[in-house]
């Protein structure tokens, strides 16, 4: 299998592309004038609001809504902080929450109740584990992790760990060895790039990340709630050190100062994969020259077509997704149940992909064609475990029910595509979906640099929906000058308002 990570970057937007013998497998995508999310980030925030009832506290970073702190998520340094304001002695209980017994799961904690460790006022340094979603702020932790090629630095804990994809025994121990000659008093976990990396090499990022925290303390202690103290790599360098590994065969990107940008981080960090980078130099788009426009349009659609004539289709509620698979025009070639079973297990692949390409979470629900054998849904469902195997995030997959019904859990820590491609439709009173008016001028502006190859001259007309254009105008002037430059030729943008939304027409006029 041949996989390659394919990353088309603007000032107004990166995108980041996961593909696996040519077929798209993960889609990121970050805008704003840096590129940059908030997944990872760390401030210093400000307790507003305990609620002992939930075991939870509100806490004020600095963004739009309050994030959200669970217990579990307060570890004992914040605890000994809100003692000391309180002149008392740190309890011991909070200082053997952190202490606990792990598993490769993680850390076992035992918390004492919410209002003993926080209190409204109090300053508090988190880090966003999991990304503002829909009408919900920021879910925030106070148990910190560091991130680098190798390694990932947790220095509230004192636990050693190992990726559980390494599955070398001795490579495992090795790994573990190392770690434990570190002899910092912190945790520490060796990622997957780890594996079959020197002890100098793994010293040397522990000591980068032990310098990069002393530094966020330090900045902490001087800075003012609310603020943000440390800001995760942008979207292009998170992808690289995230998913480069020796596993993908090619890197790719097409603006020449991210690759030098990437290039340099290598050298650092990873010199042995810097041969696999590569500067796509071509007319066309690179999303369109990869064919990645096409699955991305299919990952938007809520019907999806199977190869038999069956499909599938995926619809998103507050509470759950849930899946709905049909049989459509496939009619079998022998009896029902062996249609229904052919049918239900081609479905399972195209889930496990949906699911992992449109970063879906939380409680999903499929609705499999009922099968009358007891056998044929339990080969349904050990068909989609495995077909999870290679899905980084977490699962956890309930038997089948006699009603053919899967209750399944995905985790995520960013918005799926769907809801961050896309806003309610206002033709239909939020019945449905539009794409949002910056992914409509983002969509354009893609065309337009689509037909700008093929017509090298000529002055390009684009009209487009009046709310379009003065979108355009306005937050994408900066990606509409940013074009014009990179084409040399001016862009002229006209109004129809008897365009749909989501509608734009482009014209090259010579002369």
């Amino acid at each position: 299998m041949t996989s390659e990570l394919i990353i088309n970057y603007r000032p107004h937007e990166t995108r980041v592309a996961l593909l696996e013998n040519g077929t798209l497998v993960e889609f990121q995508v970050e805008r704003g004038a840096q590129g940059a999310g908030l997944l990872g980030n760390i401030y210093l925030g400000q307790v507003i609001r305990v609620l002992p009832g939930m075991q939870a506290a509100f806490v004020d970073i600095g963004l739009e809504k309050a994030a959200f702190l669970y217990v579990d998520d307060v570890c004992s340094e914040a605890a000994a902080d809100f003692e000391k304001r309180l002149g008392r002695a740190p309890d011991e209980k909070a200082g053997q929450a952190e202490a606990g017994e792990e598993d490769e799961e993680g850390l076992a904690l035992t918390s004492p109740p919410i209002e003993t460790l926080l209190a409204e006022g109090q300053e508090v340094l988190v880090q966003i584990s999991k990304e503002p979603i829909g009408q919900k702020g920021a879910r925030v932790t106070t148990h910190i992790s560091l991130p680098s090629r190798r390694l990932v630095l947790m220095p509230t804990m004192t636990h050693l760990g190992v990726s559980r994809r390494i599955e070398d025994e001795e490579e495992r121990r090795r790994l573990k060895e190392i770690l434990e000659s570190l002899g910092h008093g912190h945790g520490f976990i060796a990622r997957t790039a780890a594996e079959g990396t020197g002890e100098i090499e793994i010293q040397a990022e522990a000591k980068f990340l032990l310098q990069l925290w002393r530094r966020i303390r330090e900045d902490a202690e001087t800075a003012f709630a609310p603020a943000r103290i440390h800001q995760e790599l942008d979207a292009t360098l998170k992808a690289v050190r995230d998913n480069f590994t020796e596993n993908i065969d090619r890197l790719v990107i097409d603006d020449p100062a991210q690759f030098d940008s990437i290039r340099k981080f290598l050298e650092t960090f990873s010199p042995e994969l810097a041969g696999n980078l590569g500067l796509y130099g071509g007319s066309e788009p690179i999303f369109h020259f990869a064919g990645v426009e096409t699955e991305l349009a299919r990952a938007l659609s809520k019907k999806v077509w199977l190869k038999s004539g069956g499909y599938v289709v995926i619809e998103s509620t507050e509470a759950l997704t849930v899946i709905d698979v049909n049989t459509g025009r496939y009619v079998g070639r022998h009896n029902l149940e062996e249609t229904i079973l052919k049918t239900n297990l081609e479905a399972v692949k195209e889930i496990a992909y949906q699911l992992r390409l449109r970063n879906i979470g939380g409680l999903i629900v499929i609705d499999f064609i009922d099968m009358e054998r007891e056998s044929n849904r339990e080969r349904v469902f050990q068909a989609l475990k495995d077909s999870l195997r290679r899905d980084k995030g977490k699962t956890k997959v309930l038997p089948m029910s006699e009603l053919g019904l899967i209750e399944m859990t995905r985790k995520r820590s960013k918005e799926n595509i769907d809801r961050f491609l896309r806003e309610p439709c206002f033709y239909c009173q939020g019945q449905g979906f539009l794409l949002s008016r910056t992914s409509v001028c983002h969509e354009a502006l893609m065309d337009l640099e689509l037909q700008a190859s093929e017509n090298p001259s000529g002055l390009l007309k684009l009209t487009v929906h009046p709310q379009i254009r003065e979108t355009m105008l306005d937050e994408g002037r900066t990606a509409l000058e940013d074009l014009e430059k990179r084409l040399g030729r001016p862009i002229s943008i006209k109004a129809d308002e008897m365009l749909h939304l989501e509608e734009h027409v482009i014209e090259v006029i010579d002369g």
